[in-house]
């Protein structure tokens, strides 16, 4: 008799950023089209579980941010009691989600001192009864499917498909009255061709300069007529006051103002987003605005998905590339390349067919 079946509680393991969460949205899916009495947990970040409560196919969310995740301090004592808090819980079985740069074992052990019997996950060497449901990892040194796929490849291995791919996110009806009424007192005239700035990214190696960001608006702002809306979180507000001053203050600066359901709300209004390859650039495509995303070679499975999009790509310098020899590779040619002119070029492109709502 097959284990994996409808009804389970089930806990589903996304430790890592928001953008991942959102990646890993057509895969709840799946679970939930094909086993709609299952009961699903997701164990994410506190970052991740700011979006999950925006994700429907998610029935509840533990938030916890792991040390060999955050990159923090050794907190052994902190994760045991983690897993005695999930062995409350009485689950069924557990999915793993990883990148292909990731190491599912840390986190295979922590469901093992869990008492969870059952768990399905991708990796690379035999992981004996840690991962009871074991697929071997195909993407060995290089990623070689987008991280969607990755997932829903995954999920499939234990009968779980959904035809929808898309990647899910719900801002209430609240947020978005909200935030047309805020665009609206400030000004936004809704007839012109406006676009979202997310300049903000938490890696600084994904980080586009400021300064092109600034090259490429003003002409859209000057022989275009685009008005820009700068957002980000209270720690980037500098950065988007930098970039508001540059641009002789014609930019409304939202930066620190909204809540992760009002962004959503915002991106969901916009005609475009511009941003680095970060967490914005996701919830986007699940609400199927078109973006244009400066890529740092990183991960290269994590770019826009099912949306009308462009893809500039620019080096990591140096000194910041990642010491993770799996993220040392990036598939070439990566072009086109990143620049202010590109990125108008983008912009025009993906803005030709926009039209005002009446």
């Amino acid at each position: 008799m097959n284990f994996w079946k409808d009804g389970l509680r089930l806990l589903c393991v996304r430790l890592d950023n928001l953008g991942d969460v959102l990646m890993t949205t057509p895969a709840f899916r799946a679970i939930k089209t094909t086993w709609p009495a299952t009961h699903l947990t997701l164990l994410t970040s506190s970052a991740g579980a700011a979006v999950a409560e925006l994700v429907p196919d998610i029935d509840q969310v533990l938030s916890f941010d792991v040390p060999w995740v955050a990159g923090q301090q050794q907190q052994p004592d902190r994760v045991i009691s983690l897993a005695d808090r999930l062995r409350g819980h009485n689950f069924d079985a557990a999915i793993l989600f990883t990148v292909q740069s990731q190491n599912p074992l840390p986190t295979a052990m922590l469901c093992y001192l869990a008492g969870i019997p059952r768990l399905l996950g991708y990796c690379r060497e035999n992981p004996y009864q840690l991962i009871t449901d074991w697929v071997p990892d195909p993407e060995i040194l290089v990623a070689t499917r987008h991280e969607v796929v990755r997932q829903l490849e995954l999920v499939r291995e234990i009968g779980c498909q959904t035809s929808n791919r898309r990647l899910s996110l719900t801002p209430s009806i609240a947020d978005q009255q909200r935030v047309r009424q805020q665009l609206t007192n400030a000004g936004l005239d809704f007839q012109r061709p406006w676009l979202v700035l997310h300049p903000g990214v938490s890696e600084e190696k994904r980080r586009y300069p400021a300064e092109k960001f600034v090259q490429a608006l003003l002409p859209l702002m000057q022989d275009s007529g685009y008005q820009v809306v700068l957002t980000g979180s209270r720690q980037e507000q500098s950065l988007t006051s930098q970039i508001q001053h540059r641009l002789a203050g014609r930019a409304l600066d939202l930066a620190g103002q909204l809540g992760l359901g009002e962004l959503a709300a915002l991106l969901a209004e916009a005609p475009l987003l511009l941003a680095n390859n970060t967490g914005p650039v996701h919830m986007a495509a699940a609400l199927g605005t078109p973006v244009v995303v400066l890529y740092a070679k990183t991960n290269p499975q994590h770019t826009p998905w099912q949306v009308p999009n462009r893809v500039l790509y620019f080096d990591v310098p140096a000194n910041l590339r990642s010491k993770n020899k799996l993220l040392q590779q990036f598939p070439e040619p990566a072009e086109p390349a990143a620049s202010p002119e590109a990125i108008v070029r983008a912009v025009h492109d993906l803005m030709a067919q926009w039209q005002p709502i009446a």
